[in-house]
């Protein structure tokens, strides 16, 4: 939510997908860099509110994905309707998987079963709960053979939690190419195909993974 901060207040921050100020600065600010832009925002559709990432191409071309996962201990679930769809989505030849914070605790969700090479997070994780943020990415990376890039908020918000940040990078196998702890940055990070590949054909651990589908809440196994 990164133009409101985590709130519940949905009502008074909501936008609209055809009226939203946020989704045309990030179109004309994508144009303009030749560049992807993506975040989550609150958006109204009905009578329905969604934490939803937009995923927005220079060329126009605009996805998005639903968090899937509600954080109950701040009532999210009372407020926001969940997702049912992950969204898999393909650029310069990389496919890309997106999810929103508390999506990183469950892994059948995050499970690569569309092999894809990049899971992306966008989060608002307190620094209290800092070495599960850090022990989780690296679980997801190794466990899906993919690189992650995960970026969490950093300072203290309107109610006085502390935010981290340990916004990352990690290679397929769990080695950390960047962190950036307790201060906004600015980065680049470079990610090779050629090393995807080469890992996972040097240790083919994805051929020997569980079939099975997540139907709306329930994880149906095929064994």
């Amino acid at each position: 939510m990164f133009t409101t901060g985590f709130s519940m207040q949905v009502e008074h921050l909501a936008e609209t997908m055809e009226d939203s100020k946020a989704i045309a600065w990030m179109q004309a600010k994508s144009k303009a860099l030749k560049a992807v832009l993506t975040g989550s925002l609150i958006i109204k559709e009905g009578n329905q509110y969604y934490n939803r990432l937009l995923w927005v191409e220079p060329n126009g071309r605009q996805l998005h994905y639903d968090k899937k996962h509600l954080f109950t201990m701040a009532k999210e679930d009372k407020h926001f309707s969940a997702g049912h769809q992950k969204l898999i989505l393909e650029y310069k030849g990389w496919k890309i998987a997106p999810f929103i914070c508390y999506d990183l605790r469950f892994p059948a969700w995050n499970r690569n079963l569309e092999d894809y090479d990049l899971a992306f997070y966008v989060a608002n994780w307190p620094a209290k709960r800092s070495f599960h943020w850090r022990s989780l990415l690296t679980a997801r990376a190794i466990e899906n053979q993919a690189y992650v890039v995960a970026v969490n908020r950093v300072g203290v918000d309107g109610k006085g939690f502390s935010y981290s940040g340990d916004s990352s990078v990690l290679s397929p196998i769990g080695e950390l190419l960047f962190h950036q702890a307790d201060e906004e940055a600015i980065f680049t990070t470079t990610l090779t195909k050629e090393h995807l590949h080469a890992m996972r054909q040097q240790y083919p651990f994805l051929r020997d993974r569980d079939d099975y589908s997540i139907d709306c809440c329930k994880a149906k196994s095929k064994f």
